[in-house]
């Protein structure tokens, strides 16, 4: 028996487990929903079976379960957040192809130590203060091939990938416009009538959390790097046409996502689709008198087993709304509001951490919030509380690539495997989950 057959069985074995498991407390649809997660996270784990064979699997077997008809799952693999990626690939392969990132890292190296700890430092927080006016995934991807030409070595590629990805998530939180579910959050608490929380008060709550999980990002990452230089060849000469071509680009993308962010409630931002304003910029540098990119040269560097990955994250999102799980996950936490406040907070912060995990973190939120709101009221708990700390860990998944862009994005890099970002990821998810609910019971209890 092959190694390969041995993996897959592990996830059958594993899989047919839970579907026994679960059988007893959940509907049918609901127990082979969540014996199919288990069987993909085990693949995408274990690597039994591509990326893009494994993100699949929902078209085959969500409709052969009764889960959703094929349409309904095959629509999410061509959701528009997609084509944001797509525009978002287009631009760092730009970037690599032309040297750019050559430029873009001389200027901005020469602010840190040149080692592997200043370097990991360096990169997560100039994604995470990106991530906090930009999108985290645009900013990971036009940071990645900048952290990837910075050495030949493969564990330090990997944990430079792993900082921005991580940096992205964690700063991304910073701002009301840093990230979907900080939107989804401020809607949901408009529509429900509660007090909103000003943009200001918003980044002087959140700014403690931000800069300490850096600290422990760069640590973790770190570990066992002292003293290891990394001397990148950064000798570069003057800008060449080309360089200059995708630098303008970039500048004029930059300034279109500012001018489209919206600044409530004094700006209302331009209005632009920010999938549309990626792809569109990505789909500029092929035509002249740009012609950086050439369809036939270049489409071999698109990630395409990415765009299946996220598909399938959608499709779960659907299912879980479909066949309703959710509702069964607001029956469970119901039935534990008995326990002391903080507790009850940890267990909402691990749950909704784990969750994303497996799913969007953008189509989590969406349905958890309205849940939490529900249970808060009953249970007569701080509604705006337990709100803003699901939210906040809805971004701060970090074990596999289906839970955040940035993630993803990193997996998409070649240079990270699903087992090495889930060891990473679960002691900085830990972590995570306790920060958040100290910060919230010392700093955020008496100002919401």
């Amino acid at each position: 028996m092959t190694k390969q057959t041995k993996k897959i069985l592990l996830a059958l074995g594993l899989a047919g487990f839970t579907l026994l498991v679960m059988i007893s407390f959940f509907t049918r649809e609901q127990s082979f929903l969540v014996s199919f997660i288990v069987l993909m996270v085990t693949l995408w784990s274990n690597e039994g079976l591509p990326l893009a064979v494994v993100s699949l699997l929902p078209i085959v077997l969500f409709p052969a379960a009764g889960i959703l008809s094929t349409k309904a799952t095959a629509v999410n693999y061509a959701n528009p957040i997609i084509y944001l990626f797509l525009g978002g690939f287009l631009l760092a392969i730009a970037v690599e192809k032309t040297g750019l990132h050559k430029w873009i890292a001389n200027k901005m190296l020469n602010l840190f130590p040149k080692n592997a700890q200043g370097i990991i430092f360096a990169l997560i927080i100039t994604s995470g203060l990106l991530s906090s006016v930009l999108s985290n995934t645009t900013t990971t991807l036009l940071l990645l091939p900048i952290a990837l030409f910075l050495t030949d070595e493969k564990t330090l590629k990997l944990r430079f990938a792993l900082g921005i990805a991580y940096g992205a998530s964690i700063g991304g939180i910073l701002t009301p416009i840093g990230t979907p579910p900080n939107l989804i959050l401020l809607g949901i608490m408009q529509e429900l009538k509660l007090e909103p929380i000003a943009f200001i008060q918003w980044m002087w709550m959140v700014a403690p959390l931000v800069f300490i999980m850096f600290i422990f990002v760069g640590l973790v990452l770190g570990y066992g790097l002292k003293g290891i230089k990394v001397a990148p060849d950064l000798s570069v000469s003057s800008l060449s046409l080309e360089q200059k071509k995708v630098l303008g680009v970039l500048f004029g993308l930059i300034v279109l996502l500012f001018a489209n962010a919206p600044l409530k409630p004094y700006y209302d931002g331009l209005g632009l689709s920010e999938a549309g304003i990626l792809l569109g910029m990505g789909l500029l540098l092929f035509a002249p008198p740009l012609n950086i990119l050439n369809w036939m040269e270049d489409k071999e560097n698109i990630p395409f087993q990415i765009i299946f990955l996220f598909g399938a994250g959608f499709a779960i999102a659907t299912a879980f709304s479909s066949t309703g799980m959710a509702k069964e996950m607001a029956s469970n936490i119901m039935s534990i509001t008995y326990l002391h406040p903080v507790l009850f907070m940890l267990i909402v912060a691990a749950m909704v951490t784990f969750t994303t995990e497996i799913t969007s973190n953008t189509a989590l939120i969406s349905i958890m919030l309205p849940v939490l709101y529900e249970v808060a009221v009953e249970a007569g708990l701080d509604i705006r509380l337990f709100l803003m700390v699901a939210t906040i860990c809805a971004s701060y998944a970090f074990m596999l690539p289906i839970a955040t862009p940035p993630n993803a994005i990193a997996m998409s890099s070649g240079v990270v495997n699903v087992k090495t970002m889930a060891s990473f990821g679960i002691i900085l998810n830990v972590l995570g989950i306790i920060m958040i609910v100290i910060i919230a019971q010392v700093l955020w209890k008496d100002v919401l």
